[in-house]
């Protein structure tokens, strides 16, 4: 009867969480590495998929140089996610190339963690010219391998993710002596510095350390929760009993539940809203090994070789880990926290080897979540030269190839890092922000076009109007505050860090380049899109596109051009003609029909920021060239001009 049974059972189904696009979209052929979290979420189910850029020979995908692959994913991959698979695109022969991707799989995963998987894992092939999927599993080391039955993909993968577990985050500064006696060959000083990371890395479990776990800055209407682990307790805490009938909060079996707030952000909006329970690390100098009645305090001395200079290791260790939500916090700090407190020692290691007699590197760690991915992952960058040095520039392009991210837009800055808790968000919103409202056409119904395709904005915008600022632009200033508004998209896509500039300063720029005379500053004079190209170009390095139309009758037939400047750009337009600008920010075009709409944000509002005013009102909609009742939008005896800003091509 069991053997019947087992005979009957369905193979495993694929579940692929991450988008569709991200796995499809990937070059043929090459090699995907697929990521999960078998430990806390349904086996064979993959959360993201990274594409392996290392290879040994010209066999391409087939040949993965996986030393370097394990050594850049070691550092990617936030603790709790794992290797759970490889995937072929573009294989010829199913049987054998998933077998091969299952392997490597395997193998990348085990340089990675020290030890084959005990989880199930996943062979694949994506076929070049259907995109279909097939792939084999193996529910655990040695067992058989058998074809899967169906690919599902995920509904609201965010939120599954977030359901199933959280965040924890752990930073600890470090400052280590490292003695170096003059005659000591590199070599020796090698050793001597791995022998002091690992000895940092041994002590994350000593009884001299303990780990202090707070829930996320506790809300008016919710309690904050606190433990305190020690370090030699942490060694054996896989398998704890929990007593069912107690409600008393032991630290060895309260979840990580506890520690988090009742209203929840999912892990699609948490480059928004980060919540993380926080692991900090305390040390205790004077514990007393022998549990003594009281501490003894301890003077340890550390005797130098003589001749040596003395040489102070900073390191800033900053990791993410993902847990399920009812496992034990001791659990999660034992065997995610501080493996991966461990895993950052190695890496920095590896990173400062090289340059210990010379200047050592400031490495600093960052979470990042960029658009398209669900999981968080963890980017070491050196800061000594800043975002624009190559090397730096380099680092971030290999990224984005790998995550499969566009080009051409800066995904991966230190600025597009996560924040985490309530008080770095306000830090960072009063330093970076400002309190105009942002994206305000997602507000709006739609368009009316019947068998339209809609091409709107690529990103985030600050709706700047007449009145903002203190400074009385009505009648005059609409130009002006196209171009902030323009300005805000660069900055909020972290292609600038300079400030929106004002009324004076964008006519200050436009006399420096000798474009109008010095009276211009402090004027009222209206400026058009050629003037809004140069103030692009001198602040940003930003080119432009200019598209002349003789009257707004001939507007609707440059809405092909304009679908594909969204499409590609996806920067703000500025309309500008006869006396009137405004902000173009997508249109609806059929293309059979030539119906069309325009979506547009006018500057010429005077009210309050109120999103329901400016909706209603219709100062943010789309309007149509000519509309129901006869009446043009765009004159017909009126030129007009079309700025279209380029996006800089630049990671």
């Amino acid at each position: 009867m069991e053997t019947a049974a087992a005979g009957a059972r369905r193979p495993p189904a694929l579940r692929l969480l991450c988008p569709k696009k991200s796995v499809l979209s990937s070059p043929f052929p090459s090699l995907l590495w697929l990521v999960g979290s078998p430990r806390f979420l349904h086996p064979v189910t993959v959360a993201a998929a990274l594409r392996c850029l290392r290879f040994l020979s010209d066999d391409g995908p087939f040949s993965p140089d996986l030393p370097h692959e394990a050594d850049e994913i070691r550092g990617l991959l936030v603790r709790g996610f794992d290797i759970v698979g490889g995937l072929f695109l573009g294989s010829a022969n199913f049987e054998s190339d998933a077998g091969r991707a299952l392997e490597l799989a395997g193998e990348l995963r085990e340089r990675l963690f020290g030890e084959r998987a005990s989880h199930g894992m996943v062979g694949g092939c994506v076929d070049a010219s259907t995109g279909d999927i097939r792939f084999l599993v193996s529910e655990s080391e040695g067992s058989e391998v058998v074809e899967g039955q169906e690919v599902l993909w995920g509904d609201e993968p965010g939120r599954s993710l977030l359901e199933k577990g959280c965040l924890l985050r752990c930073e600890l500064q470090l400052q280590l002596p490292l003695y170096l006696p003059s005659d000591e060959t590199m070599s020796g000083i090698e050793a001597r510095f791995s022998s002091l990371i690992e000895s940092a890395a041994a002590n994350l479990r000593g009884p001299h350390v303990s780990y202090l776990v707070e829930g996320p800055t506790a809300t008016f209407d919710e309690s904050h929760h606190s433990v305190i682990l020690h370090g030699n307790n942490l060694n054996s805490v896989s398998q704890l009993p929990i007593n069912p009938n107690t409600n008393k909060c032991s630290a060895k079996i309260v979840s990580c539940s506890e520690f988090l707030p009742t209203k929840r952000h999912d892990l699609s909006s948490i480059r928004e809203n980060a919540d993380a329970i926080q692991i900090t690390v305390l040390s205790n100098q004077s514990f007393n090994i022998s549990k003594a009645a009281s501490p003894v305090p301890m003077l340890k001395y550390f005797p130098a070789p003589a001749p040596a200079s003395l040489r102070v290791i900073d390191l800033k260790l900053d990791i993410l880990c993902y847990s399920s939500m009812d496992l034990p916090v001791t659990v999660a700090v034992s065997e995610l926290v501080i493996p991966g407190l461990a895993d950052q020692l190695s890496i920095m290691k590896k990173a400062i080897v090289s340059e210990l007699l010379t200047q050592q590197p400031q490495l600093c760690p960052y979470h990042l979540v960029p658009p398209g991915l669900l999981i968080p992952l963890t980017a070491i960058y050196d800061t000594r030269y800043g975002e624009i040095e190559e090397k730096q520039s380099e680092l971030r392009r290999n990224l984005h190839f790998r995550l499969g991210l566009p080009l051409d837009r800066p995904l991966l800055r230190t600025s597009n890092a996560l924040t985490f808790g309530a008080m770095e968000r306000r830090d960072r919103s009063s330093s970076k922000s400002s309190s105009l409202l942002r994206d305000v056409h997602k507000e709006i119904p739609s368009s009316g076009v019947s068998g339209g395709i809609m091409s709107l904005i690529d990103g985030s915008y600050e709706y700047y109007h007449y009145l903002h600022d203190g400074i009385d632009d009505n009648g005059w200033g609409c130009a002006y505050r196209s171009l902030q508004t323009i300005m805000s998209w660069y900055r909020l896509q972290q292609y600038s860090s300079i400030n929106v500039p004002s009324h004076r300063e964008i006519q200050q720029v436009l006399v420096e380049i000798g474009d109008k005379d010095p009276s211009f500053i402090g004027s009222r004079e209206w400026i058009g899109a050629i003037e809004l190209s140069f103030v692009l170009d001198k602040l940003l390095g930003a080119s432009c596109k200019i598209i002349n139309v003789r009257s707004g009758d001939e507007l609707p037939e440059k809405c092909r051009e304009l679908a594909i400047h969204f499409e590609t750009q996806g920067t703000p337009v500025m309309i500008g003609g006869g006396v009137l600008a405004y902000t173009l920010l997508g249109v609806d075009y059929n293309e059979a029909s030539g119906d069309c709409a325009f979506l547009i944000l006018d500057p010429h509002y005077t009210g309050a920021d109120d999103l329901k005013k400016i909706v209603n009102g219709g100062w943010c909609a789309w309007k149509k060239s000519v509309d129901s009742k006869g009446r043009s939008f765009f004159l017909k005896d009126k030129f007009y001009n079309l700025l279209l800003p380029q996006r800089p091509n630049m990671v």
